[in-house]
């Protein structure tokens, strides 16, 4: 039985809604029980604790529409069990998986396995990415109608780009039809071949085979001109580089239905961090240039970037030994997520309500009400709900990671902004060891 919970006076930052006062919550398993503002309090009761929020940011849950929590197939690297542990660490409340496990979430046996492990294991709401093709091979495709009646909310082979203009053709002509979009890995792997970094300076200083800009480029202008041929949804994974960002700004300037998301990673770091951090900070697409971090900033700014998503790629340490090119790609991102992001507020680069709704609203607008998600703390919504403190320094300690994976190009970095506490349909999840429910 989930008490009660009122959170008092606390800034509480609702984008969806246009909120953004001071004023407590009375929350519970019901949901979002009552709202007031100032020192406003609530019918005359007493069942029901009191955590002290002043000072602190109030806002809905994250959302995040890119993780990989490896299950099945991957247990070494990351679990249900303890990706969503994580995600709530970070302060996620909703996380979609990707597909690419072993067997791939592509019939209905393995969709309905990850539910089922999901409902007995998982701390947090997890909703599945089915696969665009069979095994990810990219030659046919997987029974998408079939995998939208079973809850999926997209289809992806992520990992592996949608290679064939026709069977991506295909793809997106029934994506309109099913509602649900088709969220591509965008990179021509001509061009990026073995490659392991960015294609530029730092690739040259260390004598690393680069992956170019235009390898991401190319498909994603090729995902446009379908989607506008077809009529259907495509959505742009982790966009990296300023040309990607332009090219969706005319696509939508032109009606053409795309959309687009970017990580903490690829807004905040460079490809200078590989010279620090070697392979803990390699991953695809690689860290860009600053002008393109700065390119990434401003779609997200403008709403050319529609959210941001950690793409959360945990490995066990084994995969990140070893040199450049033998090393996986992919970054632990679930508990370091909100901290990189603080640096873009403290920094003037972009408003703290937008980061909010860019974190809440705008993924549940993907998403669909019909999943009964909001991204909100309307009255009667779910009482998913992330508490922050914008100026609590930490210092990033992989070894407290809940996650499996350790893989971080931030360990010994001091951030500035933390998760407080994670409450998820009105239950603590967690909550940092400063606050004390009364």
């Amino acid at each position: 039985m989930v008490q009660p919970l009122l959170i008092k006076g606390g800034r509480i930052i609702d984008p969806g809604r246009g909120v953004d006062e001071t004023g407590s919550l009375l929350v519970g398993a019901d949901g979002i029980l009552w709202q007031g503002r100032g020192e406003e309090t609530p019918p005359s009761r007493s069942d029901y604790g009191v955590l002290n929020a002043h000072g602190l940011i109030v806002c809905p849950g994250f959302i995040d529409l890119h993780c990989h929590l490896r299950q099945p197939g991957f247990e070494s690297k990351e679990t249900i069990a303890t990706g969503t542990k994580a995600a709530a660490r970070g302060g996620f409340t909703t996380v979609c998986c990707m597909p690419n496990t072993d067997p791939p979430l592509d019939s209905r046996d393995t969709i309905e396995y990850v539910r089922t492990v999901a409902d007995k294991e998982g701390v947090i709401r997890v909703l599945p990415v089915g696969c665009v093709s069979k095994g990810r091979r990219g030659e046919e495709l997987a029974p998408l109608p079939e995998l939208a009646s079973l809850g999926v909310v997209g289809f992806s082979d992520d990992g592996s780009p949608v290679y064939d203009s026709e069977v991506m053709r295909r793809a997106l002509e029934l994506s309109r039809d099913l509602g649900l979009p088709i969220i591509n890995h965008c990179e021509d792997t001509g061009l990026s071949g073995d490659g392991v970094i960015n294609e530029g300076a730092v690739s040259e200083r260390l004598g690393l085979r680069g992956i170019p800009a235009a390898a991401e480029e190319n498909m994603v202008a090729r995902d446009i001109e379908l989607a506008g041929i077809t009529g259907g949804w495509v959505h742009i994974a982790h966009v990296s580089t300023a040309g990607s960002v332009e090219l969706i700004r005319r696509a939508k300037a032109e009606g053409i239905r795309v959309t687009a998301e970017v990580t903490p990673h690829h807004l905040t770091l460079t490809e200078e961090k590989v010279i620090d951090c070697g392979t803990l900070a390699k991953v695809n697409p690689p860290l860009r240039t600053e002008n393109d971090t700065h390119a990434l900033v401003e779609g997200l700014n403008d709403k050319t970037i529609d959210i941001i998503a950690t793409d959360h790629a945990p490995h066990n340490k084994a995969d990140k030994e070893g040199d450049m090119n033998g090393a996986a790609f992919g970054i632990s991102g679930f508990e370091t997520a909100l901290g990189s992001l603080m640096s873009l507020v403290h920094n003037g680069d972009i408003t703290l309500h937008t980061l909010v709704s860019r974190l809440t609203c705008q993924p549940a607008r993907i998403l669909g009400e019909r999943r009964g998600i909001t991204g909100t703390l309307a009255i009667g919504a779910p009482a998913d709900i992330v508490i922050l403190d914008p100026d609590k320094e930490w210092i990033v300690n992989p070894e407290e990671f809940v996650s499996k994976g350790k893989n971080t190009p931030l360990a010994g970095t001091t951030l500035r902004g933390k998760v407080i506490a994670t409450i998820f349909s009105g239950e603590i999840l967690y909550i940092d060891d400063s606050v004390i429910i009364e």
